[in-house]
């Protein structure tokens, strides 16, 4: 299971008042719908659970088709492990002595994960076959930024390879996060791709928003900007570009920002490459932070934005073509809103990228309000965080049935 539910304070989306239907104009695409999966949640946290093995997958699939989903994004890390069939990952399961659960005393969690083994079952695998047979449209949710998740969880390759870790501009190194300044790093992250892409997915869609351990949070300073990024690749090119160590200048410092962006589109840039010429009609969505957001908890981690707080340059990305579409995470700040989100993220990508908007799987008024909004904006799709929010039949039949009927344009 991701501990991500219980770290992330979720700020649905504000009701608009007096919305009863969503009607279109008639030259208007409707709105698709889509959620991600993360099976270990469903197994996990869900009561009743689906089925462990091909019938559960089953189950979750027929719930995303009767919710009138078009796509699901199915996760395949689950933090620094995997629920596919991977060489290079090791499958998920109960993780180390020290783990999150653990020490938030999830101990129904613990004991339900000694039920399954993922190392025996190919979820991912499942998911496309069902998935395809029902005319769902399966994509490849990879969260490619972490090598952990809460904690407990790193993966082979960071225990292997700690001299690849982000360091801090005190020198501090962090616990499981890996950097792409590495040479070595990009290609473990693209061998792991090349796995994902041997199953012939839908979409890739890349999560850079999930960043390792979380008593490593901080990962930016109070101005919003990554405090992490002075690993020696780094160092050394700035150095070599503008003379002078990084460390005399300011860490928002426009050349040292984006210095550090650097390393991430170069892997954006081979992931493309790998990706389209595999098959060019594979779509590339990317998930990053907005001004307004954060990791954890409101005041843990801050972002300034993609670029500054996440060193992720999106603009660029957008710019280069590397990437199809896109979305920014559901968490505000604030003053912040989905709107302004979702117009920042519009003004980034400069127009170049078709646009999501994130929301959150509630009421009947609540769905309505977001899929008004996601129209009126002129996303393409609404995200519905997270799939098992909606639980197996008969869980939230009256939300069902609205997502179902937009879906069916009625």
């Amino acid at each position: 299971m991701s501990p991500c539910a219980p770290l992330a304070l979720a700020l649905p989306l504000a009701l608009l008042p007096g919305i009863a239907c969503c009607q279109l104009p008639p030259d208007q695409p409707r709105v698709r719908l889509s959620s991600p999966v993360t099976h270990s949640d469903w197994i996990l946290a869900n009561e009743p659970p689906p089925a462990w093995g091909p019938e559960g997958v089953k189950q979750i699939l027929d719930r995303a088709k009767a919710c009138g989903w078009q796509r699901v994004y199915w996760r395949c890390f689950d933090s620094g492990k995997a629920c596919y069939a991977s060489k290079l990952l090791e499958p998920f399961d109960r993780g180390e002595p020290v783990n999150y659960w653990v020490d938030h005393g999830y101990t129904a969690i613990i004991e339900k994960m000694a039920g399954v083994d993922y190392g025996s079952f190919d979820t991912f695998r499942a998911a496309m076959d069902y998935g395809h047979s029902i005319g769902l449209e399966v994509y490849a949710w990879l969260t490619i930024n972490e090598d952990d998740h809460g904690y407990g969880w790193p993966s082979r390759y960071t225990r292997e390879h700690p001299e690849s870790r982000w360091v801090q501009r005190d020198g501090r190194v962090y616990r499981s996060q890996q950097s792409f300044a590495f040479d070595e790093v990009r290609r473990y992250k693209l061998a792991l791709l090349d796995e994902i892409l041997a199953y012939e997915p839908d979409g890739v869609f890349l999560d850079w928003i999930r960043t390792g351990d979380v008593r490593d949070n901080p990962h930016a300073d109070g101005d919003g900007v990554a405090l992490h990024g002075y690993e020696a690749p780094n160092i050394r090119r700035f150095t070599t570009l503008y003379g002078v160590d990084p460390h005399e200048v300011a860490n928002d410092d426009e050349r040292w920002v984006a210095v550090r962006c650097e390393p991430q589109t170069l892997f954006m840039q081979q992931a493309h490459q790998a990706i389209k010429t595999r098959n060019p009609e594979i779509v590339i969505s990317v998930m990053v932070q907005h001004p307004w957001s954060y990791r954890g908890a409101p005041d843990d981690t801050p972002y300034a934005g993609s670029k500054q707080g996440l060193l992720c340059d999106v603009r660029t990305w957008a710019q280069e073509g590397l990437i199809d579409e896109a979305v920014v995470a559901g968490y505000y700040r604030g003053e912040g809103t989905p709107q302004k989100a979702f117009e920042w993220l519009r003004e980034e990508t400069e127009g170049k990228v078709a646009l999501w908007l994130y929301g959150w799987i509630g009421s009947p008024e609540q769905f309505a309000s977001e899929v008004k909004l996601a129209q009126d904006l002129g996303a393409v799709e609404l995200l519905l965080w997270e799939s098992n929010y909606i639980g197996l039949p008969p869980d939230k039949p009256e939300t069902v049935e609205a997502m179902r009927s937009h879906a069916q344009g009625r």
